[in-house]
């Protein structure tokens, strides 16, 4: 496009913008609505550089025309009738909890392929908190073998978590 159709658009602007957004205001009751629709009219304008070439009451005409439509265009979307407009939003900005589900997935994944035996000893003592000397009691072995099953289990812990890729 010329430096005289830059002209001619901001000039179109100038003398038909204030107006045509009044007219899609009363429209649509949407302030910021109102301002894509002018803009979009003004960038068809841009667009197609023989509308230029009609008078001013033609170039004016043919603007509220393509705005009255653009508002026709949008009222009888779906959008349209499915959204409800509101001043308040309903959700509330959460952190995202992927990560942490899929993580938590994973390790009760590979949890679950323990023996029952290590298992029970990484959560009596991960989870729960226990001593080795609380969890011996618990199970009625001595503190060197639950710190063995602790041992061997969080290297097969590791292993499993390896292979799915959970760490390196």
């Amino acid at each position: 496009m010329s430096a005289k159709q830059d002209q001619l658009i901001n000039a179109l602007y100038e003398v038909h913008g204030a107006r045509l957004l009044r007219f899609v205001v009363q429209m649509t009751k949407d302030l910021a609505m109102a301002q894509d629709v002018v803009q979009e009219a003004m960038l068809r304008a841009w667009k197609d550089p023989k509308i230029l070439d009609q008078g001013d009451e033609g170039v004016s005409a043919w603007l509220f025309t393509v705005a009255r439509n653009l508002v026709i265009d949008d009222r009888r979307s779906a959008r349209f009738r499915r959204e409800i407009s509101s001043d308040v939003l309903p959700e509330v900005v959460t952190a995202d909890e992927t990560d942490a589900t899929l993580e938590t997935w994973i390790f009760s994944d590979a949890l679950s392929t323990l023996s029952d035996q290590h298992r029970r000893v990484v959560i009596s003592s991960y989870y729960l908190g226990q001593s080795i000397a609380e969890i011996a009691r618990e199970e009625g072995t001595p503190e060197g073998t639950v710190k063995s099953r602790l041992h061997y289990a969080l290297r097969a812990l590791r292993l499993a978590l390896q292979e799915r890729g959970a760490i390196q």
